[in-house]
């Protein structure tokens, strides 16, 4: 999934255990609307230097994984929780992969045989 929208908040990474790492930040989605919606998501291991470049107030497009698991308490209720794991972060409107090749001046004519 992809969502664009404004960096919000951006934390530290936190080392939660000898094997695990995340950073979270929040993005605020819909800005222009009058409820805009201010979304928790999470880096975690390697990718949690992805959000360095990004500046609080900057425009950027999060490529993200949405996770969801079940938990039973010691009373035996069933409780679910939610994870937004992000796992590319761009500048609004750039991709790091982008192509110098124009797709418009492609010569169909062009062909291999």
């Amino acid at each position: 999934m992809k969502v664009t929208g404004i960096l919000k908040v951006k934390y530290d990474a936190q080392q939660v255990s000898d094997k695990f790492k995340k950073r979270e930040f929040v993005l605020t989605i819909d800005a222009t609307t009058p409820y805009p919606q201010h979304v928790l998501m999470q880096l975690t291991q390697d990718k949690c230097s992805l959000i360095d470049n990004s500046e609080v107030g900057d425009s950027i497009e999060v490529n993200f994984n949405l996770r969801g698991r079940e938990w039973q308490n010691p009373q035996g209720e069933t409780k679910y929780f939610n994870t937004i794991d992000a796992w590319r972060v761009d500048k609004a409107g750039v991709t790091s992969n982008e192509s110098t090749v124009n797709p418009s001046s492609h010569n169909d004519d062009d062909l291999p045989f």
